[in-house]
C-alpha cells in the first residue's frame, strides 16, 4: 500500500494552529511515512513544518482556493487534479452548511471530513480530535500540543538568546486583543523583580501586533531587552532555549507551552478550560472575574511567585 497523501484544510490564528498540532501528531503517528500538505496561513501552518508534522504548505489566499466556497465552483483541470491526488481531506474550515465538503467531492476528492472550527464544549484540542475518530484514530488521555524542531533549528534559537544570560525568561506583554492584556506596568514590574532578585534575565518578546506596547516601552525608558523581530519559526526556537515564560492569553503563549516551557499564561476575557495552553508546565491564572477589570486584580508579587514555582534554579551568577 502506497503511503497516504493527506492534505489539511486549516485557518484561524496561532493559537487556533497550535490546538490543531495534536490532530495532526496523531495522523503522523498513524502513518509515518504519509505526505500531509496543510492549506492555511503559511507564516503560521510553516510551523507544523518545522516540527515534522507537515510536508509542505500552500496559503489559504492562494488563486483557485475560493473555488472551495463557491455556490457554483468552476475548477480547472490542474485543480481537480490536485485534489484528487489525495486520499483524504480533512477540513477545519468555517462551513456550517458543508458548501466546501461537497465542492472537494465534486473536484474529485476522495474522503472528506469535516471539522467545525468553532468550539462548542471541552477544550479546544480535544474538539479539534474529535473529527479523527471518523478513522478510528483517537487520543489517549490529555493531549498536549508538542513542538518538536529540529536540531538546526533549536541551535540556531540558543544563538538568538544567548547573549541575554544563561536563564532567559520570555515575557509577552501583547496579545491578539488589547482585552486580553494584563497592564503592561505589571509586566514590568516583574521583570525588574526577576532582574533584581533572582538570576533569571528577564527579555521581551512583542509582535507585530504590539507596536504601542513597544512604543510604551521605549517611552518608559525600559533596561529589559526586547527580542528582535522574527518569524515564528525562529520564535518558537528562541523560546525554546529560555528557561521560563511569562505571558498572556495569546498565540505567543501557546508556542511556548508547545516547546515545553514551563511559566504562567494569565487569562482574562477567554475561558482557560476552552483555550488554555497545554503542554510544559504552563500554569493558567485567571482572575475571579472575567475581563479587563479582573486582569487589573492579578499583582505582580502574585504572578512572580507562580513564575518562580515553575521556573529550573538558575545557573549562579
Amino acid at each position: 500500500m502506497h503511503a497516504p497523501r493527506i492534505l489539511v484544510f486549516r485557518g484561524g490564528a496561532i493559537g487556533d494552529f497550535i490546538a490543531t498540532l495534536p490532530a495532526l501528531a496523531l495522523l503522523r503517528g498513524r502513518w509515518p511515512d504519509a505526505f500531509i500538505e496543510i492549506v492555511g496561513y503559511p507564516h503560521i501552518a510553516r510551523l507544523a513544518a518545522a516540527g515534522g508534522l507537515a510536508d509542505r504548505v500552500t496559503s489559504l489566499d492562494a488563486a483557485g482556493t475560493a473555488q472551495y466556497f463557491s455556490l457554483r465552483p468552476s475548477f480547472a483541470d490542474e485543480q481537480r487534479a490536485y485534489v484528487r491526488s489525495f486520499d483524504l481531506v480533512i477540513s477545519y474550515l468555517y462551513d456550517p452548511d458543508e458548501t466546501v465538503k461537497r465542492n472537494l467531492l465534486s473536484a474529485g476528492a476522495r474522503q472528506v471530513i469535516y471539522g467545525s472550527p468553532i468550539v462548542q464544549a471541552g477544550h479546544a484540542v480535544d474538539h479539534l480530535l474529535k473529527p479523527l475518530e471518523t478513522l478510528a484514530l483517537y487520543a489517549e488521555g490529555v493531549e498536549r500540543p508538542r513542538l518538536r524542531l529540529a536540531a538546526d533549528l533549536l541551535a540556531a534559537g540558543r544563538e538568538r538568546v544567548r547573549e541575554y544570560g544563561g536563564s532567559v525568561v520570555a515575557l509577552h506583554p501583547g496579545s491578539g486583543s488589547p482585552r486580553k492584556n494584563w497592564p503592561l506596568d505589571r509586566f514590568r514590574a516583574l521583570a525588574g523583580a526577576l532582574r533584581a532578585r533572582t538570576a533569571h534575565a528577564p527579555v521581551f518578546i512583542l509582535g507585530e501586533a504590539d507596536a504601542p506596547l513597544a512604543a510604551a516601552l521605549e517611552r518608559a525608558g525600559s533596561e529589559v531587552p526586547v527580542l528582535p523581530p522574527c518569524d515564528l519559526v525562529e520564535l518558537a526556537a528562541a523560546l525554546s532555549a529560555c528557561a521560563g515564560y511569562a505571558g498572556n492569553d495569546s498565540g505567543v503563549t501557546h508556542i511556548a507551552a508547545a516547546v515545553g516551557l514551563p511559566g504562567v499564561a494569565i487569562f482574562g476575557p477567554s475561558d482557560p478550560a476552552v483555550w488554555g495552553p497545554r503542554g510544559g508546565d504552563m500554569s493558567v491564572m485567571a482572575p475571579p472575574r472575567r475581563g479587563a477589570e479582573g486582569l487589573e486584580a492579578i499583582g505582580a508579587e502574585e504572578v512572580l511567585r507562580r513564575l518562580l514555582a515553575a521556573l529550573p534554579a538558575p545557573p549562579r551568577r
